[in-house]
């Protein structure tokens, strides 16, 4: 038996967990119809059969037609939801691990122009400004429909097999009910004192209760502080966890502070890089403390350290480690192996729920499989034949080759033409609030340390360095140089310098300078900061309605914060047009995509944000040698299956470009790109 705290089995009433260790509920939006399909399952079964001892599933399910899938979120009120949360719940037993669901409401959570086109309700008419619709507010008749949908929804997950249910209430209806900021009723679910605040949750209780029976698992996650002027405070949420814990109806608490109304609400609730890890849980050990129930809690506890720490210290019954279950779903299994050094590090990029806000799917960053399951691996098959494979360039899409070629047992050999790893990765992590980032390069280096690939730094490699080696596979993975021209113009823009020059260090932000950001992503904003920090006079101009579109809620977040102490200007819908020099300073000439205005300003420095252009050469000039002339079969590559093009028979070698050596796009990409075309190679 494991001494290790996080290994020790909890009994939740009827209910043995493995371990102390859980997925809390999250949407991954994976959802097809409103129904967790295979996609879903395959996500949930990969951390299940790797050894975690609760996965928490939906965030949230959806009970009440109003209550439209802001999130891709699963229909909790359709009966067709049954035989899916029956598939899926089995699939999950079958290794181990227990099952539950979270249930919801979204209230003004959610727009009126999704689902059914059904306006959202809430007990006041202030609308949320992350969702920006003004709710109905809720009637007598709207209060009792919802409650049986809560009920309802409840059977479906018991008929399903699920292990238990947890209510949303931080954020949701629930707790637009139980918050005086966002309760304006009068009567007996009004403001006035905090029990008829909390009636409509108690009577949802109330109603679970009575359909799913006594021995079914029922939870809350709720906010215990809204940590914010007029709201619940701890004293109140501890008043709450009382009055929760004497009805005898809630077997756990999962615990929140803060709100997450807003962007910049949600990252104090789901902190992201740069910020303290952790920051929550003490507050959740002091509820632990006050009431004695099973307490649960998540909020960026992003390693083993903190999370035995969380169980050692008497904090917590369970831990949450999601998005580190998005990096890694192996943790569990690594830690009882004793690998812990072996765990692929969540480094907070959020990039898994920014996009989900955006209404997109959940993505980590640098695990390219997560989510993709059904069609992408965590662990690496050994190949059949053992090939030579040269790769040049060690940014993320060159180590992802490297690394998954190594795993699968080639003989791998990195030729980079810089002293150190990592590519634009490492013009990130010069920002201290980014330098978590360098944990996709460090795990990486670590990895292909273990499996002896050979790398040759400082190697500007040319095409006799490559094929001396005899190679069978060659892979360029060059990135991109800094795009200089200005939109559909020809040659590069006169007395700009690009983002590179400012992350790097190797010019000094001074006077009054431009950030022209066409791209939108990270290095313009990035760039803004070190300029503005630097003591510049910094505007940020972008020819796009809105700035920095590339870079979602959360992340462009401390941003804003940062940029806006600085007093930066944010210019929007005005494209640059060109650049000339009066003396010692520039003279930018700007026009707008939106008429045939044009005005003159005057700048010290102009930095241009316009992307990559790929560092192609070598790939051009490996091409003829190559048995498929640098073709790639797109069918094969999507499907994830072998490339066996082969237009050219008497090539000596296969010939790819991946990442920013093919065009200007992200990291996720550029290590989905070497996923998917090495695991199979």
């Amino acid at each position: 038996m494991s001494t290790d705290p996080l290994l020790q089995p909890y009994q939740l009433k009827h209910l043995t967990l493995r371990n102390r260790v859980m997925t809390t509920s999250h949407e991954p939006a994976y959802a097809e119809d409103g129904m967790p399909k295979e996609r879903y399952t395959a996500y949930h079964v990969e951390r299940a059969k790797a050894g975690v001892a609760l996965t928490m599933t939906a965030g949230s399910a959806v009970v009440s037609r109003d209550s439209p899938p802001s999130f891709n979120n699963i229909l909790a009120y359709q009966d067709a939801v049954v035989p899916w949360i029956t598939t899926l719940t089995d699939a999950c037993h079958d290794h181990g691990c227990a099952v539950m669901i979270q249930l919801t409401h979204l209230g003004r959570r959610t727009g009126w122009n999704k689902g059914d086109w059904l306006p959202s309700i809430s007990p006041g008419a202030h609308r949320e400004p992350a969702h920006k619709a003004f709710a109905k507010t809720v009637e007598d008749w709207d209060i009792a429909r919802v409650i049986n949908d809560f009920a309802d929804a409840a059977e479906r997950m018991q008929a399903g097999g699920m292990d238990g249910i947890e209510i949303e209430a931080y954020g949701h209806l629930i707790d637009q009910f139980w918050s005086p900021l966002t309760n304006a009723l009068d009567g007996p679910y009004g403001a006035s004192s905090l029990r008829t605040r909390m009636q409509f949750g108690l009577d949802v209780l109330d109603a679970i209760r009575q359909r799913v029976g006594p021995d079914f698992i029922v939870g809350v996650r709720y906010t215990a502080d809204e940590a914010a002027a007029g709201g619940i405070t701890a004293d109140v949420g501890l008043q709450m966890a009382q009055v929760l814990k004497a009805t005898g109806q809630v077997d756990f608490f999962n615990v929140i502070r803060g709100r997450v109304h807003s962007d910049p609400a949600l990252t104090q609730v789901i902190p992201l890089q740069g910020m303290a890890a952790a920051p929550h849980l003490d507050f959740a050990g002091a509820v632990r403390a006050a009431t004695g129930l099973p307490t649960f809690h998540a909020a960026r506890i992003p390693d083993v350290a903190t999370a035995r720490h969380a169980i050692a210290s008497g904090l917590l019954d369970m831990v949450g480690m999601t998005r580190a279950h998005m990096a890694d779903p192996h943790i569990v299994r690594k830690v009882t192996q004793g690998r812990e050094d072996d765990i692929r590090p969540c480094v907070g990029a959020t990039y898994c729920l920014d996009r989900i806000y955006q209404g997109g799917e959940a993505l980590c960053i640098h695990n390219a499989a997560t989510g993709r399951e059904l069609t992408m691996p965590h662990v690496i098959r050994p190949a059949v034949l053992r090939k030579n494979i040269v790769i040049v360039g060690a940014g993320p899409a060159g180590l992802e080759a490297a690394r998954v070629s190594a795993e699968r047992g080639h003989q791998v050999t990195v030729f980079e033409a810089a002293d150190a790893p990592g590519g634009q990765i490492r013009l990130t992590a010069r920002s201290p609030r980014k330098r978590e980032m360098i944990g996709i390069v460090d795990w990486r280096m670590a990895q292909c340390a273990a499996r002896d690939v050979t790398f040759h730094f400082n190697t500007l490699a040319e095409v006799e360095d490559v094929t001396a080696l005899g190679p069978d596979v060659v892979l360029i993975a060059t990135g991109g140089l800094p795009n200089l021209e200005l939109f559909e113009q020809r040659g590069e823009a006169d007395h700009v310098i690009s983002t590179w020059d400012i992350l790097s260090g190797d010019v000094k932000a001074t006077g009054r300078v431009l950030i022209y950001d066409e791209s939108g992503d990270n290095p313009g904003l990035q760039a803004a900061e070190m300029a503005a920090e630097a003591g510049a006079e910094v505007e940020v101009m972008t020819p796009d309605r809105t700035f920095a579109p590339e870079i979602m809620g959360m992340n462009i977040t401390p941003y804003i914060r940062n940029l806006q102490q600085h007093q930066v200007r944010f210019t929007v819908a005005e494209r640059l047009l060109g650049v000339t020099r009066d003396g010692n300073r520039l003279t930018a000439t700007i026009g707008t995509d939106y008429s045939d205005l044009t005005r003159t300003a005057q700048y010290d420095q102009v930095v241009v944000n316009y992307g990559t252009r790929p560092l192609d050469d070598l790939y051009f000039d490996l091409r003829a040698g190559a048995s498929n002339l640098g073709q790639l079969d797109q069918a094969a590559f999507i499907a994830g299956q072998p490339q066996t093009l082969q237009p050219n028979p008497d090539g000596r070698y296969q010939l790819f470009r991946i990442g920013d050596a093919v065009s200007s796009r992200n990291t996720h990409a550029a290590i989905y790109d070497a996923l998917r075309l090495c695991h199979v190679m």
